[in-house]
């Protein structure tokens, strides 16, 4: 009965918000937007959930031993000491905590995001090299399509021919557009595939335990 319930629940949402938004009414927009409060109350219960099974994961990691396991030591201690400013910095008589909280964000946490992003931006260029590789007719029209638009989009491209913007700017808006369409239309129906699967109660893999 634990798996029927939400499995009923599921198929009737799933109904009703589905007639909802090809057939939409003064009633069923009120029920949609009630419904939309839920969510957000509900979001905040799964942050606690969220927070509680970050805690399991890393003390379990610490007692444990695992490898690297002071990271999970790090990770915890940020957490409480950012939460704990975070609200008692908005107490009245203690505004330094706040301050402290606003320093430790963007002199730690926003250098760190910083450094990520940075990192990231290696990642592309090595999977960009690897794309872009001519290995065949569709990889050499590949690269020769990503040269002529990086050249389109830097003063340089203008200066060797005025053409090259005009140029990029025709691939990615008729054949990247093109392309981009087509995925969309398959994201499209992959998402209304697998909604129809959830709705219908042939998908099951969200209840946990194997979706069986």
């Amino acid at each position: 009965m634990k798996r029927q319930i939400p499995l009923i629940i599921v198929l009737i949402l799933g109904i009703f918000f589905f007639f909802q938004f090809f057939v939409p009414s003064r009633i069923s927009t009120n029920i949609l937007q009630t419904t939309l409060q839920w969510t957000i109350v509900i979001s905040a219960f799964a942050i606690v959930l969220a927070i509680g099974s970050l805690f399991n994961h890393h003390m379990l990691k610490i007692r444990r031993r695992k490898p690297h396991w002071w990271n999970s030591i790090v990770t915890l201690a940020a957490l409480v000491v950012m939460a704990l400013l975070g609200i008692f910095g908005r107490v009245k008589g203690l505004e330094p905590l706040g301050e402290l909280y606003r320093k430790l964000f963007h002199y730690v946490q926003s250098p760190m995001d910083q450094a990520m992003f940075a990192i990231l931006a290696f990642y592309m260029a090595s999977a960009a090299y690897r794309a872009f590789r001519a290995r065949s007719q569709e990889a050499a029209l590949l690269l020769i399509s990503g040269f002529i638009v990086m050249l389109g989009v830097i003063p340089f491209g203008s200066m060797l021919w005025t053409k090259i913007p005009d140029i990029a700017e025709w691939i990615m808006m008729v054949p990247n557009m093109a392309a981009k369409r087509g995925i969309l239309f398959g994201v499209g129906l992959g998402i209304t595939a697998t909604s129809l699967k959830i709705i219908l109660g042939i998908e099951r893999s969200w209840l946990g335990g194997g979706g069986k």
